[in-house]
């Protein structure tokens, strides 16, 4: 068999903000505790960049903007409450972004091994994918309670690697935030950000190898990318 381009080659995602857009899922949920609450809820557009960090802190930022500090007991009782909501409408509304799927049996084509390393719970993101039928593109979905870390710390990315039977000069992370760019840079590895996802700090500003604007163009960064780094080279 000949060789491919991306052969050996592992191409590490984020989920929220990266893979899908799950905003609408995830603030639909903060929104109900806030109801519940008795506040206001938060505009989806306005609340995208508290995303990406773990449901504690989505949930901390969200009743923050609403008005109401939450202090860690309150905390923890709003998380388990949250997070059964969360999985009984985990793909109502979220969508894998434009392009998506294309791209990523695109890049199975030419060889890429395909990882998920995000910072949502493991269960969690493999029921999202399931629902979404993503699941079955990647050779592995790790989340940081899998991994014993979470982005930006490199062991997430190098475990994810390791479960995808790849190597990490050979790893491409495609993330959207700081988190990403962190563990890529800390690990080694090649780093694509994406600029539709949800991040505070703009994703061009955290000097990635390559900036995408749409999946559309994911094949062809993560080729210049690994050829940059000695791969080979042939059309995608």
């Amino acid at each position: 068999m000949a060789t491919r381009p991306l052969d050996g080659a592992v191409i590490a995602f984020d989920l929220d903000g990266t893979l899908v857009d799950t905003a609408p899922d995830l603030i639909g949920t903060v929104n109900h505790l806030l109801a519940q609450e008795g506040l206001s809820p938060l505009a989806l557009e306005a609340a995208r960049p508290f995303i990406g960090h773990g449901a504690r802190p989505l949930i901390q930022r969200g009743f923050q903007a609403a008005g109401q500090v939450v202090h860690p007991t309150r905390l923890q009782q709003l998380f388990e409450r949250f997070i059964p909501h969360y999985l009984g409408r985990i793909a109502q509304e979220s969508r894998p972004f434009p392009g998506c799927m294309a791209a990523l049996d695109a890049l199975a084509a030419e060889g890429a091994k395909l990882a998920v390393c995000t910072n949502k719970p493991t269960d969690l993101s493999v029921a999202l994918l399931e629902a979404l039928d993503l699941a079955p593109r990647f050779a592995a979905i790790v989340g940081p309670d899998a991994a014993g870390a979470a982005k930006p710390d490199p062991r997430h990315l190098h475990a994810a690697v390791d479960a995808a039977g790849g190597t990490m000069d050979r790893t491409i992370l495609v993330g959207d935030s700081g988190t990403d760019a962190g563990a890529a840079r800390a690990a080694g590895a090649g780093l694509i950000l994406v600029s539709f996802g949800y991040t505070d700090i703009p994703a061009a500003d955290l000097s990635p190898d390559e900036l995408i604007h749409s999946f559309d163009d994911l094949p062809a960064a993560c080729l210049r990318l690994l050829s940059a780094c000695g791969a080979q080279t042939g059309p995608l």
